[in-house]
Protein backbone atom coordinates (compact mmCIF):
# COMPACT_ATOMS: atom_id res chain seq x y z
CA UNK A 1 0.00 0.00 0.00
CA UNK A 2 2.72 2.31 1.04
CA UNK A 3 4.82 1.15 -2.40
CA UNK A 4 1.69 2.11 -4.16
CA UNK A 5 1.00 5.59 -2.84
CA UNK A 6 4.82 6.53 -3.12
CA UNK A 7 4.83 5.51 -6.61
CA UNK A 8 1.58 7.60 -7.16
CA UNK A 9 3.50 10.82 -5.53
CA UNK A 10 6.58 10.07 -7.54
CA UNK A 11 4.09 10.03 -10.78
CA UNK A 12 2.67 13.50 -10.20
CA UNK A 13 5.97 15.04 -8.92
CA UNK A 14 6.99 14.19 -12.79
CA UNK A 15 4.15 15.79 -14.04
CA UNK A 16 4.97 18.79 -12.51
CA UNK A 17 9.02 18.86 -13.35
CA UNK A 18 9.03 18.30 -16.52
CA UNK A 19 12.03 18.95 -17.50
CA UNK A 20 13.20 15.74 -15.03
CA UNK A 21 10.13 13.49 -16.39
CA UNK A 22 11.72 14.56 -20.02
CA UNK A 23 15.48 13.96 -18.66
CA UNK A 24 14.79 10.07 -16.83
CA UNK A 25 11.89 8.72 -18.67
CA UNK A 26 12.32 10.21 -22.49
CA UNK A 27 10.29 7.06 -23.71
CA UNK A 28 7.42 7.39 -21.92
CA UNK A 29 7.52 11.33 -21.43
CA UNK A 30 5.33 11.72 -24.43
CA UNK A 31 2.79 9.63 -23.45
CA UNK A 32 2.15 10.79 -20.23
CA UNK A 33 2.28 14.74 -21.31
CA UNK A 34 -0.54 13.59 -23.82
CA UNK A 35 -2.37 11.62 -20.57
CA UNK A 36 -1.83 14.96 -18.88
CA UNK A 37 -3.59 17.16 -22.01
CA UNK A 38 -6.39 15.16 -22.23
CA UNK A 39 -7.72 14.78 -18.63
CA UNK A 40 -7.38 18.87 -18.34
CA UNK A 41 -9.49 18.73 -21.44
CA UNK A 42 -12.13 16.42 -20.14
CA UNK A 43 -12.39 18.10 -16.88
CA UNK A 44 -12.76 21.83 -18.83
CA UNK A 45 -15.57 19.96 -20.98
CA UNK A 46 -16.89 18.51 -17.96
CA UNK A 47 -17.52 21.52 -16.35
CA UNK A 48 -19.14 23.47 -19.17
CA UNK A 49 -21.39 20.64 -19.48
CA UNK A 50 -22.45 20.49 -15.83
CA UNK A 51 -22.02 23.65 -14.77
CA UNK A 52 -25.09 26.13 -14.19
CA UNK A 53 -26.65 27.48 -16.94
CA UNK A 54 -26.77 31.17 -16.41
CA UNK A 55 -29.96 33.35 -16.46
CA UNK A 56 -31.72 33.81 -19.85
CA UNK A 57 -32.62 37.82 -20.55
CA UNK A 58 -34.42 37.80 -24.05
CA UNK A 59 -35.13 40.60 -25.10
CA UNK A 60 -37.43 39.71 -28.06
CA UNK A 61 -40.17 38.33 -26.02
CA UNK A 62 -39.67 41.01 -23.34
CA UNK A 63 -40.86 43.39 -25.66
CA UNK A 64 -44.00 41.39 -26.00
CA UNK A 65 -44.78 42.48 -22.58
CA UNK A 66 -48.80 43.24 -22.22
CA UNK A 67 -49.99 45.76 -19.48
CA UNK A 68 -52.63 45.63 -17.31
CA UNK A 69 -54.89 48.75 -16.07
CA UNK A 70 -54.40 48.35 -11.85
CA UNK A 71 -57.36 46.71 -10.49
CA UNK A 72 -59.11 48.64 -7.87
CA UNK A 73 -61.86 48.15 -5.11
CA UNK A 74 -64.90 49.13 -5.42
CA UNK A 75 -65.52 52.44 -4.05
CA UNK A 76 -68.24 51.97 -0.94
CA UNK A 77 -72.11 53.10 -1.53
CA UNK A 78 -73.16 56.03 0.55
CA UNK A 79 -74.97 53.87 3.70
CA UNK A 80 -74.27 50.96 2.23
CA UNK A 81 -72.96 48.10 4.63
CA UNK A 82 -69.67 46.88 3.37
CA UNK A 83 -69.73 43.69 1.54
CA UNK A 84 -67.53 40.95 1.46
CA UNK A 85 -66.08 38.75 -1.70
CA UNK A 86 -65.34 35.45 -2.35
CA UNK A 87 -62.03 33.32 -2.33
CA UNK A 88 -63.88 30.43 -3.66
CA UNK A 89 -60.34 28.69 -4.64
CA UNK A 90 -56.31 28.29 -4.43
CA UNK A 91 -54.44 31.34 -5.49
CA UNK A 92 -58.43 33.61 -5.54
CA UNK A 93 -58.55 33.18 -9.73
CA UNK A 94 -58.18 31.30 -12.39
CA UNK A 95 -55.25 33.17 -13.60
CA UNK A 96 -54.09 31.98 -9.65
CA UNK A 97 -52.69 35.33 -9.20
CA UNK A 98 -53.53 35.39 -5.28
CA UNK A 99 -53.81 39.22 -5.61
CA UNK A 100 -57.23 41.00 -4.42
CA UNK A 101 -57.59 44.50 -4.20
CA UNK A 102 -59.30 45.90 -1.34
CA UNK A 103 -59.81 49.50 0.77
CA UNK A 104 -58.96 49.75 4.34
CA UNK A 105 -57.70 46.41 5.16
CA UNK A 106 -54.36 47.57 6.49
CA UNK A 107 -53.00 47.30 10.34
CA UNK A 108 -53.53 47.50 12.67
CA UNK A 109 -55.70 44.45 13.26
CA UNK A 110 -57.07 42.56 16.40
CA UNK A 111 -58.42 39.13 16.76
CA UNK A 112 -61.71 38.36 16.50
CA UNK A 113 -61.58 34.47 17.25
CA UNK A 114 -59.16 31.54 16.35
CA UNK A 115 -59.95 28.11 15.11
CA UNK A 116 -56.95 25.11 16.05
CA UNK A 117 -56.75 21.59 15.73
CA UNK A 118 -54.26 19.02 15.84
CA UNK A 119 -53.75 18.04 11.64
CA UNK A 120 -51.29 20.29 10.07
CA UNK A 121 -52.81 23.02 7.56
CA UNK A 122 -50.71 23.11 4.85
CA UNK A 123 -53.04 24.34 2.54
CA UNK A 124 -55.18 27.57 3.03
CA UNK A 125 -58.77 27.41 3.11
CA UNK A 126 -61.49 29.56 0.91
CA UNK A 127 -64.07 31.64 1.76
CA UNK A 128 -67.63 32.12 -0.14
CA UNK A 129 -70.15 33.56 1.28
CA UNK A 130 -69.87 34.00 4.82
CA UNK A 131 -67.91 30.85 5.25
CA UNK A 132 -64.64 29.23 5.16
CA UNK A 133 -63.77 25.49 3.62
CA UNK A 134 -60.23 23.80 3.97
CA UNK A 135 -59.34 20.63 3.93
CA UNK A 136 -56.34 19.67 6.94
CA UNK A 137 -53.29 17.25 6.48
CA UNK A 138 -55.07 13.76 8.20
CA UNK A 139 -57.57 14.09 5.13
CA UNK A 140 -60.65 16.10 6.97
CA UNK A 141 -62.87 18.44 5.14
CA UNK A 142 -64.48 21.31 7.36
CA UNK A 143 -67.02 24.42 7.10
CA UNK A 144 -66.38 27.05 9.62
CA UNK A 145 -68.88 30.04 10.28
CA UNK A 146 -66.43 33.39 8.98
CA UNK A 147 -68.43 35.56 11.58
CA UNK A 148 -67.98 33.11 14.51
CA UNK A 149 -65.12 30.48 13.89
CA UNK A 150 -67.55 27.68 14.55
CA UNK A 151 -67.51 24.09 12.64
CA UNK A 152 -70.71 23.91 11.03
CA UNK A 153 -69.72 20.72 9.33
CA UNK A 154 -66.63 18.22 9.19
CA UNK A 155 -66.15 14.94 7.13
CA UNK A 156 -63.21 12.87 6.36
CA UNK A 157 -62.08 12.20 2.79
CA UNK A 158 -58.86 10.30 2.86
CA UNK A 159 -56.03 10.25 5.47
CA UNK A 160 -53.57 12.37 3.57
CA UNK A 161 -54.31 15.55 2.14
CA UNK A 162 -52.20 18.72 1.02
CA UNK A 163 -54.50 20.66 -1.17
CA UNK A 164 -57.02 23.32 -1.39
CA UNK A 165 -61.02 22.66 -2.37
CA UNK A 166 -62.63 24.93 -5.04
CA UNK A 167 -66.04 25.82 -4.85
CA UNK A 168 -68.56 25.90 -7.88
CA UNK A 169 -72.39 26.41 -7.49
CA UNK A 170 -72.46 25.41 -3.98
CA UNK A 171 -70.07 22.02 -4.54
CA UNK A 172 -66.58 21.36 -3.56
CA UNK A 173 -64.40 19.46 -5.32
CA UNK A 174 -60.61 17.99 -3.31
CA UNK A 175 -58.42 15.95 -4.24
CA UNK A 176 -56.54 13.20 -2.25
CA UNK A 177 -52.89 11.91 -1.75
CA UNK A 178 -54.15 8.89 0.05
CA UNK A 179 -55.89 7.44 -1.19
CA UNK A 180 -55.86 8.75 -4.60
CA UNK A 181 -59.22 10.04 -5.37
CA UNK A 182 -61.29 13.21 -6.33
CA UNK A 183 -64.64 13.58 -4.42
CA UNK A 184 -67.46 16.39 -4.87
CA UNK A 185 -69.01 17.32 -1.82
CA UNK A 186 -72.39 19.57 -0.83
CA UNK A 187 -70.90 22.65 0.53
CA UNK A 188 -73.82 22.79 2.60
CA UNK A 189 -73.41 19.57 5.14
CA UNK A 190 -69.92 17.98 3.33
CA UNK A 191 -72.28 15.12 2.27
CA UNK A 192 -70.46 13.11 -0.72
CA UNK A 193 -71.81 13.65 -3.82
CA UNK A 194 -69.58 11.49 -6.06
CA UNK A 195 -66.16 9.89 -5.45
CA UNK A 196 -63.37 9.24 -8.47
CA UNK A 197 -60.49 6.86 -7.69
CA UNK A 198 -57.25 8.07 -9.61
CA UNK A 199 -54.41 6.22 -11.10
CA UNK A 200 -51.93 7.82 -8.56
CA UNK A 201 -51.42 10.38 -5.78
CA UNK A 202 -52.75 14.12 -6.31
CA UNK A 203 -51.98 17.28 -4.53
CA UNK A 204 -53.04 19.82 -7.59
CA UNK A 205 -55.58 21.83 -5.83
CA UNK A 206 -58.52 21.79 -8.35
CA UNK A 207 -59.68 24.54 -10.86
CA UNK A 208 -63.22 24.33 -12.33
CA UNK A 209 -64.35 26.26 -15.59
CA UNK A 210 -67.65 25.82 -16.63
CA UNK A 211 -68.52 21.96 -16.40
CA UNK A 212 -64.97 21.22 -16.18
CA UNK A 213 -62.75 20.03 -13.18
CA UNK A 214 -58.92 20.61 -13.93
CA UNK A 215 -56.30 18.85 -11.93
CA UNK A 216 -52.73 17.40 -12.52
CA UNK A 217 -51.85 14.01 -10.45
CA UNK A 218 -48.43 12.43 -9.85
CA UNK A 219 -49.16 9.78 -12.84
CA UNK A 220 -47.72 12.78 -14.85
CA UNK A 221 -51.28 13.54 -16.48
CA UNK A 222 -53.36 16.58 -16.80
CA UNK A 223 -56.89 15.80 -16.19
CA UNK A 224 -60.38 17.06 -17.13
CA UNK A 225 -63.45 15.80 -15.59
CA UNK A 226 -66.98 16.47 -15.81
CA UNK A 227 -68.22 17.97 -12.76
CA UNK A 228 -71.96 15.98 -12.94
CA UNK A 229 -70.64 12.30 -12.72
CA UNK A 230 -66.79 12.68 -12.25
CA UNK A 231 -66.35 10.84 -15.54
CA UNK A 232 -62.81 11.82 -16.98
CA UNK A 233 -63.22 13.99 -19.94
CA UNK A 234 -59.51 13.83 -21.30
CA UNK A 235 -56.31 13.23 -20.18
CA UNK A 236 -52.91 14.76 -21.58
CA UNK A 237 -49.76 13.27 -20.43
CA UNK A 238 -46.63 15.83 -19.55
CA UNK A 239 -43.27 14.71 -18.75
CA UNK A 240 -43.35 14.48 -15.23
CA UNK A 241 -45.58 13.93 -11.98
CA UNK A 242 -48.03 17.20 -11.75
CA UNK A 243 -47.92 18.58 -8.22
CA UNK A 244 -48.68 22.30 -9.24
CA UNK A 245 -52.17 23.57 -9.51
CA UNK A 246 -53.39 24.47 -12.90
CA UNK A 247 -53.92 27.97 -14.14
CA UNK A 248 -56.75 28.99 -16.47
CA UNK A 249 -56.51 31.85 -19.09
CA UNK A 250 -57.91 32.25 -22.88
CA UNK A 251 -59.04 28.86 -23.48
CA UNK A 252 -55.79 27.41 -22.27
CA UNK A 253 -54.18 26.06 -18.87
CA UNK A 254 -50.67 26.35 -17.70
CA UNK A 255 -49.08 23.85 -15.52
CA UNK A 256 -45.17 22.94 -14.75
CA UNK A 257 -44.04 19.34 -13.73
CA UNK A 258 -41.86 17.81 -12.25
CA UNK A 259 -39.95 16.49 -15.58
CA UNK A 260 -38.99 19.78 -15.48
CA UNK A 261 -41.31 21.64 -18.25
CA UNK A 262 -43.44 24.21 -18.11
CA UNK A 263 -46.94 23.65 -20.46
CA UNK A 264 -50.19 24.99 -22.16
CA UNK A 265 -52.87 22.69 -22.75
CA UNK A 266 -56.00 23.57 -24.50
CA UNK A 267 -58.98 23.44 -22.32
CA UNK A 268 -61.76 22.05 -24.70
CA UNK A 269 -59.81 19.19 -26.14
CA UNK A 270 -56.53 18.89 -23.95
CA UNK A 271 -54.37 19.33 -26.80
CA UNK A 272 -50.78 20.44 -25.56
CA UNK A 273 -50.30 23.70 -27.21
CA UNK A 274 -46.31 24.13 -26.20
CA UNK A 275 -44.03 23.27 -23.52
CA UNK A 276 -40.97 24.24 -22.55
CA UNK A 277 -38.25 22.90 -20.50
CA UNK A 278 -36.28 24.68 -17.55
CA UNK A 279 -32.31 25.20 -16.97
CA UNK A 280 -31.87 22.87 -14.49
CA UNK A 281 -28.75 22.89 -12.28
CA UNK A 282 -26.54 21.60 -14.89
CA UNK A 283 -25.83 18.61 -13.03
CA UNK A 284 -29.68 18.28 -12.35
CA UNK A 285 -33.05 19.23 -14.24
CA UNK A 286 -35.50 21.44 -13.03
CA UNK A 287 -38.55 20.67 -11.14
CA UNK A 288 -42.10 23.14 -10.83
CA UNK A 289 -43.86 22.03 -7.66
CA UNK A 290 -44.77 26.37 -7.75
CA UNK A 291 -48.25 26.78 -9.42
CA UNK A 292 -48.33 29.36 -11.96
CA UNK A 293 -49.29 32.50 -11.75
CA UNK A 294 -50.92 34.28 -15.37
CA UNK A 295 -51.28 38.04 -16.02
CA UNK A 296 -49.47 41.00 -18.20
CA UNK A 297 -49.29 38.09 -21.42
CA UNK A 298 -46.85 35.64 -19.56
CA UNK A 299 -46.73 32.72 -16.99
CA UNK A 300 -45.10 33.10 -13.82
CA UNK A 301 -43.65 30.81 -11.49
CA UNK A 302 -40.91 29.28 -9.46
CA UNK A 303 -39.03 26.10 -10.03
CA UNK A 304 -36.75 23.53 -7.95
CA UNK A 305 -33.46 24.83 -9.34
CA UNK A 306 -33.55 28.16 -7.20
CA UNK A 307 -35.06 30.34 -10.52
CA UNK A 308 -37.68 32.22 -11.10
CA UNK A 309 -39.47 31.79 -14.30
CA UNK A 310 -41.29 34.30 -17.10
CA UNK A 311 -42.76 32.61 -20.04
CA UNK A 312 -44.64 34.02 -22.96
CA UNK A 313 -48.08 33.67 -22.90
CA UNK A 314 -49.00 32.32 -26.36
CA UNK A 315 -45.46 30.80 -27.29
CA UNK A 316 -43.69 29.59 -24.37
CA UNK A 317 -40.83 31.40 -24.95
CA UNK A 318 -38.56 32.27 -21.58
CA UNK A 319 -38.23 35.96 -21.48
CA UNK A 320 -35.95 35.99 -18.41
CA UNK A 321 -35.09 33.96 -15.43
CA UNK A 322 -33.82 34.85 -11.98
CA UNK A 323 -31.87 33.10 -9.64
CA UNK A 324 -32.37 33.05 -5.80
CA UNK A 325 -30.55 31.04 -3.50
CA UNK A 326 -32.56 28.24 -2.84
CA UNK A 327 -35.65 26.59 -4.25
CA UNK A 328 -37.96 28.75 -5.19
CA UNK A 329 -40.63 26.14 -4.20
CA UNK A 330 -43.16 29.17 -3.59
CA UNK A 331 -46.38 30.05 -6.17
CA UNK A 332 -45.66 33.69 -7.09
CA UNK A 333 -47.79 36.60 -6.35
CA UNK A 334 -48.86 39.40 -9.80
CA UNK A 335 -50.38 42.23 -9.47
CA UNK A 336 -50.12 46.03 -10.62
CA UNK A 337 -51.72 48.36 -7.96
CA UNK A 338 -52.50 52.24 -8.05
CA UNK A 339 -49.20 53.11 -6.01
CA UNK A 340 -46.91 50.28 -7.43
CA UNK A 341 -45.79 48.92 -11.02
CA UNK A 342 -46.39 45.20 -12.31
CA UNK A 343 -44.15 43.09 -10.33
CA UNK A 344 -43.71 39.29 -9.18
CA UNK A 345 -43.54 38.47 -5.19
CA UNK A 346 -41.96 35.44 -4.72
CA UNK A 347 -40.31 33.60 -1.73
CA UNK A 348 -37.36 31.44 -1.43
CA UNK A 349 -35.43 28.76 0.76
CA UNK A 350 -32.71 30.93 1.11
CA UNK A 351 -35.24 33.14 3.76
CA UNK A 352 -36.23 36.25 1.23
CA UNK A 353 -39.15 37.44 -0.73
CA UNK A 354 -38.37 39.07 -3.74
CA UNK A 355 -39.99 41.66 -6.06
CA UNK A 356 -38.98 41.34 -9.61
CA UNK A 357 -40.08 43.96 -12.18
CA UNK A 358 -42.74 41.33 -14.12
CA UNK A 359 -40.96 42.80 -17.55
CA UNK A 360 -37.72 42.19 -17.37
CA UNK A 361 -37.23 40.39 -14.36
CA UNK A 362 -35.11 43.26 -12.39
CA UNK A 363 -35.10 42.96 -9.03
CA UNK A 364 -37.42 46.34 -7.12
CA UNK A 365 -36.67 45.23 -3.73
CA UNK A 366 -35.61 41.77 -1.32
CA UNK A 367 -36.27 41.32 2.08
CA UNK A 368 -35.36 38.40 4.78
CA UNK A 369 -38.65 37.09 5.49
CA UNK A 370 -36.73 35.61 8.92
CA UNK A 371 -36.93 31.81 7.99
CA UNK A 372 -37.69 29.79 4.78
CA UNK A 373 -40.45 30.59 2.94
CA UNK A 374 -42.11 27.24 1.22
CA UNK A 375 -45.69 28.52 0.68
CA UNK A 376 -47.29 31.24 -1.59
CA UNK A 377 -47.68 34.73 -0.69
CA UNK A 378 -51.00 36.95 -1.26
CA UNK A 379 -51.45 40.29 -1.57
CA UNK A 380 -54.73 42.50 -0.25
CA UNK A 381 -54.47 46.22 -0.92
CA UNK A 382 -51.00 47.26 -0.58
CA UNK A 383 -49.85 44.59 1.18
CA UNK A 384 -47.73 41.41 0.32
CA UNK A 385 -47.94 39.03 3.37
CA UNK A 386 -45.62 36.34 3.45
CA UNK A 387 -45.13 33.28 5.93
CA UNK A 388 -42.23 31.25 6.96
CA UNK A 389 -41.47 27.93 7.88
CA UNK A 390 -38.24 28.00 10.48
CA UNK A 391 -40.42 30.22 13.27
CA UNK A 392 -43.43 30.08 11.84
CA UNK A 393 -44.37 33.78 11.68
CA UNK A 394 -45.85 36.03 9.22
CA UNK A 395 -44.91 39.21 7.51
CA UNK A 396 -46.30 42.20 5.78
CA UNK A 397 -44.50 44.43 3.20
CA UNK A 398 -45.68 47.32 1.67
CA UNK A 399 -46.06 46.19 -2.22
CA UNK A 400 -44.22 49.04 -3.34
CA UNK A 401 -41.37 50.05 -0.94
CA UNK A 402 -40.54 46.68 0.39
CA UNK A 403 -41.40 48.46 4.09
CA UNK A 404 -42.14 46.04 6.59
CA UNK A 405 -45.72 46.77 8.44
CA UNK A 406 -46.92 44.01 10.12
CA UNK A 407 -45.04 40.85 12.12
CA UNK A 408 -47.14 38.42 13.54
CA UNK A 409 -46.53 35.07 15.55
CA UNK A 410 -48.78 32.50 13.25
CA UNK A 411 -48.46 31.33 9.88
CA UNK A 412 -46.39 28.44 8.21
CA UNK A 413 -46.97 27.74 4.43
CA UNK A 414 -49.46 30.26 2.58
CA UNK A 415 -50.44 32.74 4.92
CA UNK A 416 -53.32 34.82 4.37
CA UNK A 417 -56.45 35.19 2.38
CA UNK A 418 -59.07 37.73 2.78
CA UNK A 419 -62.54 38.70 1.88
CA UNK A 420 -62.49 41.96 1.42
CA UNK A 421 -63.10 43.08 4.69
CA UNK A 422 -60.93 41.24 7.31
CA UNK A 423 -57.63 38.96 6.96
CA UNK A 424 -57.46 34.78 7.97
CA UNK A 425 -54.37 33.91 8.55
CA UNK A 426 -53.20 30.51 8.42
CA UNK A 427 -51.20 28.84 10.96
CA UNK A 428 -49.46 25.52 11.41
CA UNK A 429 -52.90 23.88 12.57
CA UNK A 430 -55.06 27.00 13.01
CA UNK A 431 -57.26 29.91 10.93
CA UNK A 432 -57.19 33.19 12.67
CA UNK A 433 -59.56 35.87 11.68
CA UNK A 434 -58.21 39.57 12.23
CA UNK A 435 -60.31 42.35 11.42
CA UNK A 436 -58.55 45.72 10.74
CA UNK A 437 -58.77 48.60 13.29
CA UNK A 438 -60.31 51.42 11.95
CA UNK A 439 -60.13 55.07 13.37
CA UNK A 440 -63.31 56.19 14.90
CA UNK A 441 -63.79 60.06 13.54
CA UNK A 442 -62.03 62.72 16.05
CA UNK A 443 -65.54 63.57 18.24
CA UNK A 444 -63.65 66.11 20.34
CA UNK A 445 -62.89 69.38 19.56
CA UNK A 446 -62.59 73.28 20.50
CA UNK A 447 -65.90 74.10 19.47
CA UNK A 448 -68.01 71.97 21.80
CA UNK A 449 -70.64 74.09 23.98
CA UNK A 450 -70.94 73.21 27.27
CA UNK A 451 -74.82 73.09 28.76
CA UNK A 452 -76.30 76.09 30.50
CA UNK A 453 -75.31 76.14 34.33
CA UNK A 454 -78.58 75.50 36.57
CA UNK A 455 -78.18 77.61 38.86
CA UNK A 456 -81.45 78.52 42.34
CA UNK A 457 -83.98 80.93 41.60
CA UNK A 458 -83.71 82.18 44.98
CA UNK A 459 -81.28 82.08 47.95
CA UNK A 460 -81.46 83.25 51.61
CA UNK A 461 -84.90 84.20 50.52
CA UNK A 462 -83.75 86.77 47.92
CA UNK A 463 -84.52 86.32 44.09
CA UNK A 464 -81.10 86.12 42.08
CA UNK A 465 -81.94 88.03 38.75
CA UNK A 466 -80.39 87.18 35.04
CA UNK A 467 -77.79 89.35 35.97
CA UNK A 468 -75.69 87.20 38.32
CA UNK A 469 -76.42 83.36 36.57
CA UNK A 470 -73.22 82.51 34.48
CA UNK A 471 -73.86 82.61 30.74
CA UNK A 472 -73.44 79.69 28.85
CA UNK A 473 -69.95 78.51 28.14
CA UNK A 474 -69.55 78.73 24.26
CA UNK A 475 -66.40 76.90 23.95
CA UNK A 476 -64.84 74.15 25.57
CA UNK A 477 -61.02 74.86 25.66
CA UNK A 478 -58.73 71.76 25.61
CA UNK A 479 -55.40 71.59 25.44
CA UNK A 480 -53.76 69.50 22.66
CA UNK A 481 -52.21 66.77 25.36
CA UNK A 482 -56.44 66.79 26.45
CA UNK A 483 -57.50 66.13 23.15
CA UNK A 484 -54.92 63.38 22.60
CA UNK A 485 -56.09 61.53 25.80
CA UNK A 486 -59.62 61.54 24.89
CA UNK A 487 -59.14 60.06 21.20
CA UNK A 488 -57.69 57.27 22.81
CA UNK A 489 -60.26 56.78 25.02
CA UNK A 490 -63.28 54.04 24.35
CA UNK A 491 -66.01 55.84 23.47
CA UNK A 492 -68.19 55.94 26.44
CA UNK A 493 -65.54 56.44 29.12
CA UNK A 494 -64.72 59.65 26.09
CA UNK A 495 -68.77 60.68 26.54
CA UNK A 496 -68.53 60.72 30.49
CA UNK A 497 -65.00 62.53 30.28
CA UNK A 498 -66.36 65.18 28.32
CA UNK A 499 -69.46 65.78 30.55
CA UNK A 500 -66.80 66.20 33.50
CA UNK A 501 -65.42 68.60 31.47
CA UNK A 502 -68.51 70.65 30.35
CA UNK A 503 -69.59 70.83 34.31
CA UNK A 504 -65.92 71.70 35.78
CA UNK A 505 -66.43 74.66 32.45
CA UNK A 506 -69.77 75.79 33.03
CA UNK A 507 -69.05 76.18 36.85
CA UNK A 508 -65.58 77.73 36.32
CA UNK A 509 -67.44 80.64 34.28
CA UNK A 510 -70.30 80.74 36.60
CA UNK A 511 -67.70 81.58 39.57
CA UNK A 512 -65.77 84.17 37.75
CA UNK A 513 -69.01 85.98 36.53
CA UNK A 514 -69.94 85.98 40.59
CA UNK A 515 -66.76 87.45 41.26
CA UNK A 516 -66.98 89.96 38.45
CA UNK A 517 -70.54 90.85 39.69
CA UNK A 518 -69.25 90.70 43.30
CA UNK A 519 -66.50 93.36 42.39
CA UNK A 520 -68.60 95.44 40.18
CA UNK A 521 -71.06 96.12 43.28
CA UNK A 522 -68.46 97.10 45.65
CA UNK A 523 -67.05 99.59 43.66
CA UNK A 524 -70.53 100.72 42.71
CA UNK A 525 -71.29 100.21 46.76
CA UNK A 526 -68.76 102.53 47.72
CA UNK A 527 -69.37 105.77 45.52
Amino acid sequence: MLSGLGRLRSALSLLVHPRRLWREHRRVAPALIGFAVLAIAGAVVGYEVLKRPADVHNETAIRHFKPEKPKEAPKPTHGERPRTVNWPMYGLNPQRTRYLPARGVKPPFRKLWRYTNRPLLEFPPIFVGGVLYAVNNSGYAFALDARTGATIWERRIGRLNASSPAYYKHRLYIVNLVPGHIVKLNAENGKVIWKRSLPNRAESSPLVIDNSVYFGCEDGRLYSVSTVNGNVRWSTQLSGPVKAAPAYYGGRLFVGDYGGSMNAVDAQSGKLVWSTGSLGTGISGGQFYSTPAVAFGRVYAGNNDDRVYSFDLDTGELAWTYSTGGYAYSSPTVASTKHSLPTVYIGSFDGNIYALDAKNGEVRWSRSAGGQVVGSLSAIGEIVYVAEFTNQTTTGYMMRSGRKVLSYPKGTYTPIISDGQNLYVTGYSSITKLAPIRPQPARVSNNLVAPKPRFPSRRLGKSIGNAFVAPAVKRLDLTPRQRRRLRQMAPARRRAAIRVLRRRAAAEAGAAHRAQRRGTARREGGR
